[in-house]
């Protein structure tokens, strides 16, 4: 009888211990997947970025994108100019049309002006400026890089040379979104480039 009572007294205390034994673990969880959850959302955009930075390298945007100034090895990027374009209060002396070989084309000092049979062409600004690409949609930059279309946009002018376009009409849309992605996590650089000149205007 004994042993009886003392077994009704002990189960209540023992279904309170797994009660309550369980209740913090479900809350500990959910606080844990919240956490990784972040953590998780953080690492993907930092990788993205990293794989944009990667492909914007290995595709040599910065040969004509960033202006340049002459180092002991050699043409070497402007400190905070990376990425802005032909700087808009660096002057170019055109050269008289007739005096370029058939075929040929000239690029200035800074590899950011070219000019060519079709004219003359300033390098654009990519960085996230809004004077770059800092007010761009993704579709618009889908556009530019995939389609030539200037600003991404619909009834615009094509891109001229030398931006190589047409080499990456068939890059994937992950890639193309951590190109993007990256382009908008630069240092923004105010810098209007001026517009391109045709050749009759030579």
């Amino acid at each position: 009888m004994k042993k009886t009572k003392l077994l009704f007294l002990l189960l209540p205390v023992a279904l309170l211990l797994v009660y309550c034994s369980d209740e913090p673990e479900q809350d500990d969880n959910s606080g844990e997947a919240v956490t990784v959850a972040e953590t998780t959302g953080a690492s993907s955009t930092e990788a993205l970025i990293k794989r944009g930075e990667y492909l914007l390298e290995i595709m040599s945007c910065h040969d004509c994108h960033s202006p340049k100034q002459m180092g002991p090895n050699g043409p070497e990027i402007i400190p905070g100019k990376g990425l802005s374009g032909h700087p808009a209060d660096m002057p170019y002396q055109a050269v008289a049309p007739s005096s370029l070989p058939e075929g040929a084309a000239l690029f200035n000092a800074t590899n950011t002006v070219t000019q060519g049979p079709w004219g003359i062409t300033f390098s654009a600004n990519i960085t996230s400026d809004e004077t770059g690409i800092g007010n761009w949609s993704e579709e618009q930059f889908r556009k530019a890089f995939t389609q030539g279309k200037s600003k991404g946009m619909d009834n615009t002018r094509p891109l001229l040379p030398p931006m190589p376009w047409f080499n990456f009409v068939n890059i994937s849309d992950e890639d193309l979104h951590a190109l993007f992605t990256y382009l908008k996590h630069t240092e923004p650089v105010k810098n209007v480039v001026p517009n391109p000149i045709p050749i009759d205007e030579l």
